[in-house]
């Protein structure tokens, strides 16, 4: 692999689905770096409620925060990024909640697309934590990610059952990506 090839993995889905527990995860044993979910960091620094303004600065978060881990991943051993959402969520939740979307968040985003996307499904239980809102919905949730993923051209790996087997399956997918990577460089 050349060094500066860097795969994007990234962890997305609706809320509560163990998101960031598993970017974590997979950042640490894959020994690389990890970029946490821009919309909670923005959510949790300003401590009010989002609004339809919030989609610019939660985008423009979530590139400053991945350009600050691609340049941290590629001096690692294996040349991966974690990312713990993209902005495909940013635009998936900017169309259900406010049914629009800043054209320059679509280009900045095929731009920026995942080289794998790790899909959570919502077969765990939702878990409050002051800034998750959504308890219910969450299977229309997984719809609409998984819609837009396809819709892009993506093939996500869907993530679900038991939080071993979640690992187990969130795991393989990284590791054979960054092999296949691997052979083609």
């Amino acid at each position: 692999m050349s060094p500066n090839s860097l795969v994007r993995i990234c962890v997305t889905g609706p809320e509560s689905t163990g998101k960031t527990t598993l970017a974590r995860r997979l950042a640490e044993l894959l020994r690389t770096a990890w970029v946490p979910e821009a919309s909670r960091v923005y959510a949790e620094r300003v401590g009010r409620p989002l609004v339809a303004s919030d989609v610019s600065p939660i985008a423009r978060e979530h590139i400053a925060l991945a350009d600050a881990g691609a340049a941290t991943a590629r001096d690692r051993v294996a040349p991966a990024l974690i990312l713990d959402t993209d902005l495909l969520s940013t635009i998936v939740y900017a169309r259900h909640y406010y049914d629009a979307v800043p054209p320059w968040i679509e280009e900045a985003e095929r731009a920026r697309r995942a080289d794998l996307y790790l899909l959570c499904d919502v077969d765990v239980p939702w878990i409050a934590d002051g800034v998750r809102d959504r308890p219910t919905g969450r299977g229309a949730m997984f719809d609409r990610f998984h819609c837009a993923l396809t819709q892009r051209g993506a093939a996500p790996v869907v993530v679900r059952g038991d939080w071993e087997t979640r690992w187990a399956l969130a795991f393989a997918a990284a590791t054979e990506r960054l092999t296949a990577t691997a052979r083609r460089v």
